[in-house]
């Protein structure tokens, strides 16, 4: 099986609508302000409204006001929230969208306990943790300690970039890859050359 392809933190609709174009199944929009990919409403209105037809669109939060999200999904048809902070289950579900749940892995997290408490996410998007920042940091984790039964859908992300996606397709076989500072030319500027060489790793891979 391929995996799925997210490129996250877009912020322009030329980069979006180009990244659709090389092959992205999904593009993430970025709503949480001390993020270099932060994105405002009115722009993220224009992204979503150039994308073409089976391009789905995320929206991430981190530790978000419920108000802003039920503000952003007021106006923004967006097809799936992204919950990238400390959010309790019964926050992720409480907007009514399905979501999935971000986790930032170091040793002795248990990700099927994880699991269990989120069972009603699209999906456990796994990234390293970090004390710097939420995501996007570059960074990688030891993919030895994702486990094998996993009870649903696993998007890598976390240190990601064209020159080991295809080492992380073989060896984890996740359902999608999820990327974001791997694909950049300066923090929050993606590289189209980079998407485009990501996206062929992932098609070759699998």
């Amino acid at each position: 099986m391929t995996p799925r392809i997210k490129i996250c933190g877009l912020r322009d609709v030329a980069s979006a609508k180009a990244t659709a174009v090389l092959g992205a199944d999904a593009i993430g929009l970025v709503f949480y302000e001390p993020s270099p990919r932060h994105v405002s409403i009115n722009v993220a209105h224009e992204i979503v409204a150039a994308l073409p037809p089976l391009v789905s669109t995320v929206g991430l939060f981190v530790d978000a006001d419920p108000a802003l999200v039920e503000g952003v999904l007021r106006t923004l048809p967006l097809d799936l929230l992204q919950f990238h902070g400390d959010e309790p289950p019964e926050y992720c579900r409480a907007f009514g969208r399905p979501y999935i749940k971000a986790v930032r892995v170091k040793p002795g997290l248990d990700l099927l306990e994880l699991a269990d408490r989120y069972a009603d996410a699209r999906g456990l998007l796994c990234d390293a943790y970090s004390s710097a920042a939420p995501g996007g940091t570059g960074e990688r984790f030891d993919w030895q300690l994702l486990p094998d039964n996993l009870p649903m859908p696993l998007i890598l992300s976390g240190g990601l970039r064209p020159e080991n996606v295809g080492e992380a397709c073989r060896t984890v076989r996740p359902w999608a890859v999820d990327v974001s500072s791997g694909v950049e030319s300066s923090r929050g500027v993606k590289d189209l050359a980079l998407v485009g060489r990501f996206i062929a790793a992932v098609r070759q891979a699998g």
